[in-house]
């Protein structure tokens, strides 16, 4: 048979190894993967509306194409064994047709054979196939590149430059940093900060928060600017005592969006020091505010709250709603991790902050459920006999959960105990073959020693 042209074959390549950034290798392996589903949609055109499809799935698995870059065109080639008599033409070639042409061919051997149809003959189907196939098939490559490169990636914070705007979406391009082409990543609407003004070009350091790993028409990427992370990474280029060591961040509770237009986005940061001459507030904040300010520059003027970590949870609460002042933390409940706040009444207001959003931090950033009480009237026997009712009412909560729990556990090893059972009186094919493999192994471990086997002679002969 004769090569089917391609004319504009390597320029084709060198096309789109440009504009999907994959190397000419890789394009070529698409291409030779894309014309070999379109030969097999062409074998099965021959038998439409004839008969049914005679071909099983890997029927094609020992056929190949072939790219001649230099004419520029391709052949189908098909490996097949030499046999005495044929009884699958595409599989076998007869010994005595192979030796026209090699004497020395045996039966067994294999061989390649060129079977190109004509390009008249491929079809317009198969045409349509090999097109889809190889766009499929670099989208694939695609993909695959861009979680190799991304995936584990030790610095998750990139800089990202505008592209485009998709519906409430912000397309992207970044990169990794690694040498390669950018690629295009999605900042969805969740994930944008209120206060930046995203237009053609901009440039934003974004959080790369996660690298889809299924087949999907946009961007593999997503990205985001309200992740606490960005904050952490921020903090971390601008503080060097957390980059020696010395001063780490301990949690992070960050409201980049909130739930009303009023309250501006806020973060609360709690940090602590290893060492007991370093001040891991003041570090953070700089000389004059100098290096906080940098974090609230690149995030638009969020607000950020430094506050000071502690292992006493009192002592942590009280921190976490600065800058209220707080007169007294009762932990009412230390093992539900709920705690009053008892604050004078000219604080209450800035200790729960605008629609709560302070208060709301203090509880993300400690873990606690917290309550801000008026200092000046707050009854602690009522107060206590309030929580005593709660706290009963989580026990009790707490019970059911762990009888829920202590049930499913007997359900579950009663139905496994009852499968063991079914399976040992009808044993499935994969149980018999460990039974026989375990049979072969016990056979050979328990083999008898050499010198043993003369002595079990003579004991039979007795």
């Amino acid at each position: 048979m004769a090569l089917v042209l391609l004319p504009g074959l390597n320029n084709l390549i060198e096309d789109i190894s440009d504009e999907k950034k994959l190397a000419p290798a890789v394009v070529e392996a698409a291409l030779r993967e894309a014309l070999l589903k379109g030969y097999e949609r062409y074998r099965r055109t021959l038998y439409l509306g004839i008969s049914e499809d005679p071909f099983e799935e890997d029927y094609f698995s020992n056929f190949d194409v072939g790219l001649d870059l230099e004419e520029e065109g391709y052949r189908v080639l098909a490996s097949k064994i030499i046999v005495e008599e044929v009884e699958s033409e595409d599989h076998q070639i007869a010994l005595a047709e192979v030796q026209q042409v090699a004497d020395d061919a045996q039966v067994g051997d294999t061989v390649v054979l060129d079977v190109t149809p004509e390009k008249e003959d491929f079809g317009r189907m198969a045409a349509a196939t090999t097109k889809q196939v190889l766009a499929q098939k670099l989208r694939d490559q695609q993909r695959r590149m861009i979680q190799e490169e991304f995936a584990d990636l030790e610095d998750p914070v990139l800089t990202a430059r505008v592209i485009r705007f998709e519906r409430q979406s912000v397309i992207m391009a970044v990169s990794s940093g690694l040498g390669r082409p950018e690629v295009e990543a999605e900042l969805p609407r969740r994930d944008q900060l209120p206060n930046d003004n995203y237009r053609a070009n901009a440039t934003f350091k974004v959080f790369l928060k996660e690298v889809s790993e299924v087949a999907r028409r946009g961007p593999q990427l997503f990205v985001s600017r309200s992740n606490a992370g960005l904050v952490v990474y921020l903090f971390e280029n601008e503080v060097p005592e957390i980059q020696e060591g010395s001063v780490r961040i301990v949690a992070v509770a960050r409201e980049a969006n909130p739930p009303s237009r009023s309250v501006g986005p806020r973060t609360k940061v709690a940090v602590d020091s290893v060492e007991r001459e370093v001040d891991p507030v003041g570090a953070c904040i700089g000389a004059r505010g100098s290096r906080i300010q940098q974090v609230v520059n690149e995030l638009r003027g969020e607000k950020i709250d430094v506050i000071r970590w502690s292992p006493d949870p009192g002592q942590y609460i009280a921190n976490s709603l600065s800058p209220a002042r707080v007169e007294m933390v009762r932990l009412v409940d230390p093992e539900g991790q709920h705690a009053h706040v008892l604050v004078p009444s000219d604080q209450l207001s800035l200790a729960i902050g605008r629609e709560g959003q302070n208060v709301r931090l203090a509880a993300r950033l400690t873990g606690w459920k917290l309550d801000i009480k008026n200092a000046g009237e707050y009854d602690q026997a009522s107060e206590d006999a309030v929580v005593a009712e709660l706290i009963a009412q989580r026990q009790e909560e707490e019970a059911l959960q762990a009888e829920a729990e202590a049930r499913l556990e007997i359900e579950q090893a009663a139905r496994a105990e009852e499968d063991a059972r079914l399976r040992e009186l009808y044993p499935l094919p994969e149980d018999e073959a460990d039974y026989y493999e375990e049979e072969e192994v016990a056979e050979a471990e328990y083999e008898p020693a050499p010198e043993e086997a003369p002595q079990a002679t003579e004991a039979e002969a007795r």
